[in-house]
């Protein structure tokens, strides 16, 4: 990591860049290394919301690559990945690599899907090793706990980062309160799941440990959420956090079919099911394989904010924009700059979708209204990706279209 990009990282947590409080300072420091081994929106929602098309010149934030990736599948013309955290880069361009280099989906499967092989070792020196830059070489060969960062992909990968170790606390206070999620991986309904969740979860949060842990600001680092954006959170219950986690928790295991929800099987199984045959993202579907191998080139991954890397791009350039929830951590300041440079470079016909802890659109009030007014709000689509988000951690998920 440069210490541009830590300056750029410490930039976009802090609500106040000369006196960061400890929190922010603690946040900001995850991000020096992998956060999310999987990006935990869900993009089919994205994409049926942003009706992806060839022609699309798509900007998004990187993350885990997961998303980024299933775009793919769609075969825009190009994406332009993003992302402060110099780990999320190296992930995403190792599975851009890996989808060029490796021999069929059942390998790639193997490293991304199982991410637990032993064999993945070999796979990363076979293939994958030869193909990269000397400085991507170099990082994923180099020790992490005295063991190379590529073993991770042979060790549970899932298990490893801030997300990682955020479900693993959740799954040893589980352990101690007895709760197993055997039955849940298991339901044939939703009333099955809606079941388990009121007898074995729900009481949780009536647990101290859990009263305790929630209502540190801390404790939802692991989810990615800085203490500007846990505020946002705890907004939409009266200050309430534990009921906003509760209600956020049961719509990730009661309104989806655990068949279809990858994202409950890496809550309650911390990995995708054993066999292979259950859930996961577009870009590990077998029937997609071929078309990664084709697109992959199309994609650039940068180590830089989205604002300067739009600064930098030419006017009515881009049609695509996916902010995650980055402007959950933006100053006023910061959402002028950023629109400034997305309505410069936005075609006619231009999609923004993001998302927001709390449930209120962030945008009105504090971008200014000559921007904002050169966009429309699509309600009925961002109410119908919000309500098919299977990942459910989120207040809102929103979709503005060029005017």
């Amino acid at each position: 990591m440069t210490d541009t990009t830590g300056t750029l990282i410490g930039a976009a947590v802090h609500d106040n860049a000369e006196r960061p409080s400890l929190g922010e300072r603690v946040f900001a420091r995850l991000f020096h290394g992998l956060v999310y081994a999987q990006i935990w929106e869900d993009p089919v929602c994205d994409m049926d919301a942003l009706d992806l098309r060839p022609e699309d010149h798509i900007t998004c934030i990187a993350s885990g690559g997961c998303n980024m990736m299933s775009y793919l599948t769609t075969r825009p013309a190009v994406i332009t990945a993003v992302d402060l955290s110099p780990w999320h880069v190296r992930l995403n361009r190792l599975k851009l690599t890996a989808a060029q280099a490796l021999p069929d989906h059942a390998s790639f499967y193997d490293l991304f899907g199982h991410a637990d092989r032993p064999s993945n070792n070999a796979l990363f020196d076979r293939y994958l090793l030869p193909q990269m830059s000397a400085e991507d070489r170099a990082f994923w060969t180099s020790g992490q706990a005295r063991q190379p960062r590529k073993t991770m992909f042979a060790r549970s990968f899932y298990r490893f980062g801030a997300l990682g170790g955020f479900i693993a606390m959740l799954h040893h206070i589980c352990r101690l309160s007895g709760v197993r999620f055997d039955a849940l991986l298991g339901a044939q309904s939703l009333d099955e799941q809606r079941a388990f969740f009121d007898q074995h979860i729900a009481p949780l949060f009536d647990t101290w440990v859990v009263k305790a842990v929630a209502r540190q600001r801390s404790s939802l680092f692991g989810l990615g959420i800085p203490p500007a954006q846990y505020d946002k959170l705890a907004a939409d219950a009266d200050g309430d956090i534990l009921r906003v986690l509760r209600d956020r928790t049961r719509k990730l295991f009661c309104d989806f079919p655990i068949s279809d929800n990858y994202f409950a099987w890496q809550a309650a199984n911390r990995g995708y099911k054993g066999d292979g045959t259950g859930p996961v993202p577009p870009y590990l579907e077998a029937r997609h394989f071929d078309t990664l191998r084709e697109m992959a080139p199309r994609v650039s991954v940068l180590n830089r904010s989205i604002t300067k890397v739009l600064a930098d791009a030419p006017a009515a350039s881009r049609s695509v924009y996916v902010l995650l929830d980055a402007q959950d951590w933006m100053s006023d300041a910061q959402l002028s700059a950023l629109w400034q440079e997305i309505t410069r470079t936005a075609r006619p016909g231009a999609r923004v979708l993001f998302r927001t802890g709390g449930a209120a659109n962030i945008l009105p009030g504090r971008v200014p209204a000559d921007l904002l007014d050169q966009w429309r709000y699509d309600e009925d689509a961002s109410t119908h990706a919000f309500a098919t988000d299977r990942s459910a951690i989120y207040g809102g998920v929103h979709l503005y279209r060029k005017v």
